[in-house]
């Protein structure tokens, strides 16, 4: 009796990123991108993989899951291929809105002091 599979001892070395679609009711809404979202307050808290517009901001407000955070950097990645860039990851880094205002108040503080 044989037993045949399809994994291999050794994996390609140039296997493309798995493609991420983002859901149909999110797609509908124009043309929006998959973001890796990261909440940055210590300890960083992956939030998964969301669609968003692609024009986003540091400072922008958006919805997760019924929670308010807002965006303190936009991080598009590129890895080098075949002698081309080619975009790897999108991650955005956000902080639930009353801890980014609270860090605002407090930098002013600092700037103040």
């Amino acid at each position: 009796m044989a037993v045949t599979s399809n994994f291999t001892a050794f994996p390609e070395r140039h296997s493309p990123a798995p493609k991420i679609v983002c859901r149909k009711k999110e797609r509908d809404r124009g043309q929006n991108l998959p973001y890796k979202v990261i909440e940055i307050t210590p300890p960083p808290k992956s939030l998964g993989v969301r669609c968003f517009p692609p024009n986003l901001q540091c400072g922008e407000s958006v919805t997760i899951e019924g929670q308010a955070y807002t965006i303190s950097a936009v991080t598009h990645r590129y890895q080098l291929r075949k002698g081309k860039y080619e975009p790897s990851e999108k991650r955005l880094d956000v902080l639930s809105t009353g801890r980014y205002i609270l860090n605002l108040y407090l930098d002013n503080l600092l700037d103040k002091s």
